[in-house]
């Protein structure tokens, strides 16, 4: 495979962590959240200022879910005790959270070129390529992410079966259900958006480090990209399970960074990235749609055949 396919993958595993911190509040909570563009570069923005200040890389991505978490949780905080529609504090957030990005990082951009990163220590690591029949499937650096995505979704299976992660699903699903049974789904909301945009602020953390430097707009248009990831895996892979469904999320942000890495191959100009992305999603959306029309039209015409040579 060339290596702009490899980079697709690598860049897909990164934003993978991203896309399950979307299928935390589209799916699990039901609440449209537009946290995740500020939350997105403010993990960005907190990562590289504190590499560059001398903080250790790991303790720094840790500090991007930290401060993501906090933002998550000031919009949850908004929602539910300040009684504002969900999308609406979602917005006030992620443009409040563009001001404060600028505050953290001095300027509208920083590179990370000569700093010590998680990235840097992963190639470090010298892993081998994952070769069969001469064919190289993944770079050693895909394959360090790899497990650690992998390892993360497990985390994320245990929790959602745990009894603050059934809360979290039985709040999207029926809150009036589980607020019978004495839950707080106002703390829930709070939880559940904090926890997802700390992933998102920590996939924000991986990829400014990726890059080489974050910038005040690498969070613009995030929360369709994720939604894409979302939606294409559950439509490719099915989503009957948690674990299923994880995975899926994974490997639809795998998909559509191929999609995308292709469509560029394809001679397309990077700027019509966002365009081709709205397509991705509203063809992932439509198509299962118009499919199930059409079976559904086809097994009734079927039945009415039989039951006419009956």
């Amino acid at each position: 495979m060339n290596l702009a396919i490899m980079g697709a993958i690598e860049q897909g595993l990164l934003f993978g962590i991203l896309a399950l911190g979307v299928y935390l509040t589209f799916r699990i909570l039901n609440v449209p959240d537009l946290t995740v563009d500020g939350s997105f570069a403010l993990g960005g923005a907190i990562a590289a200022k504190f590499i560059i200040d001398g903080t250790n890389p790991y303790l720094a991505t840790l500090l991007a879910f930290v401060v993501g978490g906090l933002a998550g949780a000031f919009t949850g905080v908004l929602h539910t005790k300040g009684k504002v529609n969900a999308l609406l504090a979602g917005i006030l957030t992620m443009i409040a959270l563009y001001s404060i990005n600028l505050r953290i990082m001095g300027k509208a951009n920083l590179p990370l070129l000569r700093e010590d990163t998680l990235f840097t220590y992963v190639k470090d690591l010298s892993i081998p390529n994952l070769t069969v029949n001469g064919v190289t499937l993944l770079t050693g650096v895909s394959v360090v992410f790899l497990v650690g995505i992998l390892l993360l979704k497990l985390v994320i299976d245990w929790f959602l079966h745990t009894d603050l992660g059934l809360d979290l699903r039985a709040t999207g699903d029926n809150p009036k259900m589980i607020r019978s049974f004495g839950v707080n789904t106002d703390t829930t909301t709070i939880i559940g958006l904090a926890l997802s945009n700390g992933l998102v602020a920590v996939s924000g953390a991986w990829v400014a480090q990726y890059q080489g430097f974050a910038d005040v707009g690498m969070g613009i248009g995030m929360i369709v990209i994720g939604l894409a990831s979302v939606i294409v895996g559950e439509v490719l892979f099915g989503s009957s399970s948690i674990f299923r469904v994880t995975l899926a999320v994974i490997l639809g942000s795998i998909v559509y960074r191929l999609v995308i890495a292709l469509a560029l191959q394809a001679g397309l100009n990077p700027s019509d990235m966002k365009l081709i992305t709205a397509l991705i999603v509203i063809v992932a959306l439509t198509v299962p749609t118009v499919a199930k029309g059409i079976w559904r039209k086809q097994a009734v015409r079927t039945a009415r055949g039989g039951n006419g040579h009956a």
